[in-house]
């Protein structure tokens, strides 16, 4: 799902038009001719060893939001991911690369009077920092309605699982690993795959959008360490740039996937060419 215009100068205040019109490998795909960027809310469908698996479930329907742009949703999520091939009663396993309204709306829907799964034969995996950074948070009523309609319901139904996120990562399923990517939340993970030979990165929020891998030292206004999200950035970064390991953005506008790419002292992002990516966003 694309997500407003007006997202752009409230999630990265410092990606300025002189920024990005300074960046010009963003144009067309990541910003348009004026410097305004472009951004949407992704989900990933993944099949591993039997399994399917979905990463992150975007920002749901008929949820009451403080942000406008997210506020009751009547979007067609679920049928989308059904002609992709992912009903979901047929999900494994749900990740949730951090506990963010945008990254788990979808994990319920409104069904019988009350907030059920959405993917009732799912395990929902979040990290087990995630998790313990929140329960001792004091939230502003918006996040705890977020907890209430899109966490809480799948706790209760038995279906939510931490994971203790090693620093070296922890496998979940063949080929399937969740790495440690603290900052932008304390518990974020992202998630590499891995199959025969190649190999990709679901980048979570510790890249909004391609202009924070030519400029990494920007960061999010939702960022809770500034500082610890730029420096995961660059970390990243660094271990992607010059691999084949394609880099999958959960805001990154179509095309959506791309290599890093070392360019004057910086980097930039190749998009893959169409088809070339094995996993499937499904717009959130």
């Amino acid at each position: 799902m694309a997500l407003p215009a007006a997202t752009g100068p409230w999630l990265l205040p410092g990606a300025t038009v002189d920024v990005v019109t300074r960046t010009p490998w963003l144009r067309p795909d990541f910003a348009d001719g004026e410097g305004a960027l472009r951004l949407a809310s992704h989900s990933f469908a993944v099949e591993a060893d039997g399994l399917r698996i979905l990463v992150d479930t975007g920002i749901g329907n008929g949820k009451q939001r403080a942000n406008p742009a997210w506020h009751d949703l009547d979007s067609g999520y679920e049928a989308r991911l059904t002609a992709a091939g992912f009903a979901p009663e047929t999900v494994d396993i749900v990740i949730l690369t951090h506990l963010h309204t945008d990254h788990v709306g979808w994990n319920t829907r409104f069904d019988g009077g009350s907030w059920v799964p959405t993917f009732p034969n799912a395990r929902y995996l979040a990290s087990l920092t995630e998790w313990n950074y929140w329960a001792g948070a004091e939230m502003e009523e918006a996040r705890q309605q977020m907890f209430r309609d899109s966490v809480h319901p799948v706790r209760d139904a038995g279906l939510f699982g931490l994971v203790d996120v090693a620093d070296a990562g922890t496998d979940i399923a063949p080929g399937v690993r969740l790495l440690p990517s603290p900052g932008h939340t304390p518990g974020q993970v992202t998630v590499e795959l891995s199959s025969q030979g190649e190999s990709a990165l679901i980048s979570g929020d510790s890249i909004h959008h391609p202009v924070q891998i030519g400029h990494p030292e920007l960061c999010s206004c939702v960022d809770i360490a500034p500082g610890l999200a730029a420096r995961t950035r660059r970390r990243m970064l660094d271990s992607l740039a010059g691999t084949s390991t394609l880099l999958l953005g959960s805001h990154f506008p179509p095309p959506t996937a791309g290599y890093v790419r070392r360019e004057g002292g910086t980097y930039r992002l190749v998009p893959s060419a169409p088809g070339g990516a094995t996993v499937r966003p499904a717009t959130a």
